[in-house]
């Protein structure tokens, strides 16, 4: 798989995606497209639709015309490469699949964002069955809603829709934000290491469920720390800072420290200070400084549930 799907997935049901709108989902349902997780199966688990799909499944097509998804990013923004994953659809999968985006800002009703323009960024594409299938997507432009086509009809599993967010942040006129929120715009851009865990996931939305949904390292053997780079949502003041070490029993680190960076300026924003497993840690800081990017330090390793950055705007 291609590099893309190191970015958020723009449309996960826990960044705050939804799909809508279906032209049907006769034997399962739309909502699976977009939900956590890789895709489970158990054979020979039959309901009263036939066979249970941990996907999206219409009905056999017996007019002309194709079958189609509407997902509603939770994190609008750039999209980079989509995946659609056909896994254990085996007899019952698409032939061809493409991908439309659109722009569709506020809160539009489903007929309304249907009727809206649409930008095709998947072109009409073979598929397999029981594949993953990877797309690079090399237009620029910010869209808030993807429609998966599929030709002629069938079942897929998961819609990957990843990217860099770009959300309106005219909301927040005048109002503090969490800086580093992916849903804000903020992404990790670099880090020292993310063998257990993606380091994206401390930025995510809401809380972490279990250690994989916060960033871990593997136990450093040498000397030195781990790290990772937070570009927040825009140049910005740091008023608060939120480390929380929840779910990491017996692998948080055992101190941090925080360092913001504005051009070739490096501001100390919290000089190492100790950590307690399983806890979130609030931090007041004292600096006024605007910065355009934080290093988080962690040593000497270990893992991170949520680090979250508030502040303003300059």
């Amino acid at each position: 798989m291609t590099r893309f799907t190191t970015l958020p997935d723009l449309a996960l049901r826990s960044h705050g995606g939804s799909v809508p709108a279906a032209s049907d989902e006769s034997f399962a349902e739309k909502e699976s497209l977009i939900r956590p997780g890789r895709p489970g199966f158990s054979a020979e688990t039959f309901g009263n639709k036939g066979q249970m799909y941990d996907g999206w499944e219409t009905r056999r097509r017996r007019t002309p015309g194709h079958d189609w998804a509407l997902v509603r990013l939770g994190m609008p923004g750039v999209i980079r490469g989509v995946v659609i994953d056909t896994a254990w659809f085996k007899g019952n999968y698409p032939t061809h699949a493409s991908v439309e985006a659109a722009a569709v800002d506020g809160h539009p009703s489903p007929d309304e964002v249907l009727a809206a323009r649409w930008t095709e960024i998947v072109p009409l594409s073979e598929l397999k069955g029981d594949a993953e299938h990877g797309f690079d997507v090399l237009d620029e432009g910010r869209y808030t809603h993807v429609r998966l086509n599929i030709h002629p009809d069938g079942g897929v599993a998961r819609l990957r829709v990843h990217g860099e967010p770009r959300p309106d942040l005219s909301v927040h006129d005048g109002l503090g934000l969490d800086l580093a929120a992916l849903a804000n715009g903020g992404l990790v851009t670099a880090c020292s290491d993310e063998f257990y865990s993606a380091p994206n996931n401390v930025i995510a939305p809401g809380l972490a469920r279990h250690q994989a949904e916060g960033w871990e390292t593997a136990r450093r053997r040498g000397g030195g720390n781990d790290w990772l780079l937070i570009r927040l949502a825009g140049r910005g003041v740091v008023r608060l800072a939120e480390i929380d070490t929840t779910n990491l029993l017996y692998n948080a680190p055992a101190q941090v420290a925080l360092t913001g960076l504005d051009g070739e300026r490096e501001i100390e924003l919290l000089p190492r200070t100790r950590l307690q497993p399983d806890t979130p840690h609030r931090f007041r800081l004292g600096h006024a400084e605007p910065v355009t990017h934080v290093r988080v330090d962690i040593h000497p390793d270990g893992g991170l549930a949520r680090v979250r950055l508030h502040g303003h705007l300059t």
